[in-house]
């Protein structure tokens, strides 16, 4: 099997929902969609398709030049020279022809991406990531819906202006789901690759008080409490030994995992497969968590074929305890993302079940296609 043609698609738009402010964009509006979106589709000679995100035109055309003749299944040695034949662009880059390509040698040998990789558990227990900055009273009402909706656990952002507002805010949280939702917060710090960025910015004063007040309130781990780069502080952080301490998934480039372990950063890890190039990256990021006795949660993956992808990969780690699924309703619902696929991916009773057909294991909806 050769490839044939490598081409971006589009997603009708079904409905436009409004305007989000997402808390790690303070001052910046998102348009909520169900489709609109585009993704990738790689074509062999025998009519199979791979799909996956959508990707810049320009890596469209670099991929072409290479890959068509090609056979699909050398995913790896693929990744390895686009890396080096061009310009990976975070969220717009690689991952869309890297997962279009595990979807194909998934579905070459009939096997879903998991299976291939060593799938190791058939569900995975999601967390609802939350998307606004918003109210101690509000946040806990949203809490209580998840709860009621059978979430387990949930992750809420935690940068107001006044760092009492952070600690009422879990509070609210635990009292709502009466302490039966596993909490875990996020300080949003690692926006910018320099040590400035719009909103809040904690202090490490702060990042050091906060680790103390959330372990002693249970909370599971702090995110991102401190700039990117910041290793140092990062690590005292860890050293401490209350919250655990989580990050990474703004870090382009597979070495910057290397210094993290080397440098004891992150107790949980959390690359992300839109920023990195796609599955193949963290393969090799998952081995070193476990090699080095980390956790590994991968960002959120965009929140539609990327989630995939990521849903694949965590069923094969044994230390990768959550899976991250945007879910803010009714605007940031994680049903509008999941809306174009054929598939049924629903959360009941607080897990999610991984797609076990070949390849990614889910398909878009035909008539929502635009083909050029």
């Amino acid at each position: 099997m050769k490839i044939k043609d490598i081409r971006l698609s589009k997603i009708k738009l079904v409905e436009y929902l409004g305007e989000v402010e997402p808390a790690w964009s303070p001052g910046s509006k998102v348009k909520s969609n169900i489709g609109g979106t585009d993704f990738v589709e790689i074509e062999l000679d025998n009519g199979e398709i791979g799909i996956g995100p959508g990707c810049d035109p320009a890596i469209i055309n670099d991929s072409k030049e290479y890959l068509i003749g090609k056979n699909p299944s050398d995913v790896i040695d693929h990744f390895k020279y686009l890396t080096y034949k061009t310009r990976n662009i975070p969220y717009r880059g690689l991952a869309g022809i890297d997962i279009a390509l595990w979807d194909l040698k998934g579905k070459l040998e009939n096997k879903s991406i998991s299976a291939i990789l060593g799938r190791k558990k058939n569900d995975l227990i999601p967390y609802a990531s939350l998307v606004i900055l918003s109210d101690p009273e509000e946040r806990g009402e949203m809490a209580k819906k998840l709860f009621d909706e059978g979430w387990k656990a949930i992750k809420v952002r935690l940068h107001h202006n006044e760092s009492t507002l952070d600690v009422e805010t879990v509070e609210k949280v635990i009292e709502n789901s009466i302490g039966k939702m596993d909490i875990l917060v996020d300080a949003n710090q690692a926006q910018s690759s320099y040590p400035w960025q719009p909103g809040v910015i904690w202090d490490f004063n702060r990042a050091k008080k906060m680790n103390e007040i959330m372990y002693d309130l249970g909370c599971y781990w702090l995110e991102e409490p401190r700039p990117r780069f910041n290793y140092k502080e990062l690590s005292e952080l860890v050293s401490m030994k209350k919250t655990r301490i989580a990050g990474g998934e703004n870090n382009t480039v597979i070495s910057d995992f290397h210094q993290m372990v080397d440098q004891n950063t992150y107790d949980v890890l959390q690359p992300e497969s839109m920023v990195l190039g796609g599955i193949t990256p963290l393969i090799e990021i998952g081995k070193l968590s476990i090699k080095n006795n980390k956790e590994i949660v991968p960002h959120h993956g965009g929140g539609d074929i990327g989630v995939v992808a990521h849903m694949h990969l965590l069923s094969t780690w044994d230390n990768a305890p959550y899976c991250e699924i945007l879910n803010d309703p009714p605007l940031s619902s994680y049903k509008n993302k999941f809306f174009i696929f054929n598939e049924k991916l629903d959360v009941v009773d607080g897990k999610i079940a991984v797609p076990n057909s070949p390849g990614l294991g889910i398909s878009i909806k035909d008539d929502l296609i635009i083909r050029e």
